[in-house]
């Protein structure tokens, strides 16, 4: 079966920039990571990472390119087949290109089709928009927490000792 994917550049503006792609559900995500560098017009030469997502975008595992881990205990995309981390249940990832950088794009599963004879996969389907220079800045934030926090405001008297049970008497 192929896979058509449309990724789309996380960016700022009000341009739209995104491809369209087509791979065999049986590639492996080194050769999704390949077909989006290129169709996005980078060399390719970068640290990049996919992580697994649900439906609200929240980052989930993380698939690289290479193990920097002390243990070597990465999961790599050139182990890791496409139809084994996307599918119609979980059908989204976020790709990350360049850690300098921070080249951001949503993947997500569009449809899943038969192989057409005469087409060489993966395939760049369809263009839309032109990459900036730069890559978009992303914005850090914490959650808004209240102002009022004290983190050393337990409502404990330290001094009762005969009311503390064991979680806070422990040592």
């Amino acid at each position: 079966m192929i896979y058509r994917f449309r990724v789309i550049l996380d960016n700022d503006t009000e341009d739209d920039v995104f491809r369209d792609l087509e791979i065999r559900e049986t590639d492996t995500l080194e050769d999704l990571h390949n077909i989006i560098t290129q169709s996005f017009g980078f060399d390719g030469t970068e640290m990049a990472s996919f992580y697994v997502s649900d439906d609200t975008w929240e980052q989930g595992e993380e698939i690289s390119l290479f193990d920097l881990s002390d243990d070597n205990s990465a999961r790599l995309m050139s182990e890791t087949l496409i139809n084994d981390v996307v599918h119609e249940i979980s059908p989204k990832l976020i790709y990350v290109y360049d850690f300098f950088s921070m080249w951001t794009f949503f993947v997500e599963l569009a449809e899943i089709v038969e192989e057409s004879e005469g087409i060489t996969y993966p395939n760049v389907m369809f263009v839309k928009g032109q990459v900036p220079d730069d890559a978009p800045q992303k914005l850090f934030e914490a959650d808004d927490f209240d102002d009022d926090f004290d983190e050393f405001e337990d409502d404990l008297d330290i001094d009762d000792y005969e009311n503390l049970d064991f979680d806070e008497n422990w040592n």
